[in-house]
């Protein structure tokens, strides 16, 4: 089979390392990928957003799978421009990608199908917005569009929300995601991932996986994309899980076929495991970043017949097995990210980190500069290392994480801990 990933973050390069083991595979694409997919991929100059080349291409080189890591693609309508001319993709159509796309959409979806979740309200004009906050307890602020994991704002009190709607809708610091606002009530508990393989009818549930989405230790600082993510996530029980397959991901399923906009791809539900059971904060249309990282390190099956059955509708005729080990990745970052930040910074270290045992380190945002590698994004490195026990897991990521230096990297220094 050739296969064709999009995108050229760190999720891709795992979900490229993860395909690569595949005996199906006999051609592998990566558009636009990072230095760490040109080791298991032939990377190509096309932006992820390019719908056209990247079809043209697809086309010319009669693709027989193709992979969509990111959700802009999705949104814009990659899976059905691709559909459109007989190509097989893994990822949902613009349509049903706008559970990603419109977190108005999504709450809608949970409200109509009774999908448990926060009390919220959406608004186009600030002023009523600010209005709806008076008296309001802690409440968490949302950019309706996609925002890269950035567009969400957990206020402790009226005044940080205030300040967070300013941000949005009137400074527009997220463009015109920020046209439209939700604002919810604030959560409380430990927030975990789930993410499923679905091809409209079937759900095929993964393991779960813990994010850790501030900058700082102990969870404060700003939010980011995610510094790090571990799986398994010990908080959340078998019980739990069959909770929120029956409660969360099934209904969501069902619920998109009966509005006539059928599923497919990876599910991801964001969910806060609170003292009233499981909620779900979002949905994504496509693999998380980085528990990607961990996930794929963690999977024993073949990820290739799972894509192929939720692209064909024969998902129901598959299972998936998983290593006992647990898997923890620490995001090295750019310093200043979440904020602005400097790249063209030379890394070194990247070799004597990858030959440790268990451990694979994930490119994010480096590029190719002569004989160097440098920084060329905010999260650089997805430093993953697999291991019998959580604590040896996490020892082998921060063994691997010295070895690794360029000028400003910052990273948390307690990933996994939460597991402990």
């Amino acid at each position: 089979m050739k296969i064709l990933i999009i995108g050229g973050g760190g999720r891709e390069h795992a979900l490229a390392w993860k395909i690569a083991q595949s005996p199906k595979v006999t051609e592998l694409f990566c558009a636009p990928g990072n230095p760490g997919t040109a080791q298991v991929a032939t990377n190509l100059d096309i932006p992820a957003d390019d719908i056209d080349r990247l079809l043209a291409f697809a086309l010319e080189q009669s693709i027989d799978l193709t992979v969509v890591g990111p959700e802009q693609p999705l949104v814009l309508g990659l899976a059905d421009r691709f559909q459109e001319k007989g190509l097989k993709v893994f990822g949902p159509s613009a349509k049903a990608a706008q559970l990603e796309g419109s977190k108005a959409f999504s709450k809608e979806l949970m409200q109509k199908y009774n999908i448990p979740t926060a009390a919220y309200a959406a608004f186009d004009d600030p002023d009523a917005a600010r209005a709806y906050l008076k008296g309001k307890g802690p409440q968490v602020v949302k950019a309706d569009g996609l925002a890269a994991g950035k567009g969400v704002f957990v206020c402790a009190n009226e005044a940080e929300a205030l300040d967070a709607i300013g941000q949005i809708m009137n400074d527009k610091i997220f463009g015109e995601s920020g046209s439209r606002i939700i604002i919810e009530e604030r959560l409380e508990g430990q927030e975990v991932s789930l993410l499923a393989f679905t091809d409209g009818i079937t759900v095929l549930p993964m393991e779960a996986a813990q994010d850790h989405k501030a900058v700082f230790d102990g969870d404060t600082g700003p939010n980011t994309g995610g510094m790090g993510a571990y799986s398994p996530a010990p908080v959340f029980t078998p019980e739990l899980k069959q909770e929120v397959i029956q409660r969360i991901m099934v209904p969501a399923v069902n619920g998109m076929r009966a509005d006539g906009i059928p599923y497919q791809g990876v599910l991801y539900a964001g969910l806060m495991i609170t003292p009233n059971g499981p909620k779900t904060l979002e949905f994504n249309a496509r693999f998380g970043d980085p528990e990607t990282q961990p996930l794929m390190m963690r999977m024993q099956s073949d990820i290739v017949p799972i894509m192929e059955a939720c692209a064909d509708g024969t998902l129901d005729t598959c299972s998936l097995e998983w290593k006992p080990d647990t898997a923890v990745c620490v995001v090295m970052a750019a310093e200043g990210y979440p904020g602005s930040y400097e790249k063209g910074r030379p890394i070194h270290g990247l070799d004597p980190a990858n030959s440790l045992p268990g451990v694979t380190v994930f490119h994010a945002g480096t590029k190719q500069a002569g004989e160097d590698i440098v920084t060329s994004g905010g999260r650089v490195l997805g430093v993953t290392a697999l291991g019998d026990t959580v604590q040896k897991a996490i020892e082998k990521a921060y063994q691997a994480v010295e070895k690794i230096q360029w000028q400003g990297a910052q990273y948390r220094k307690d990933i996994g801990q939460k597991a402990l």
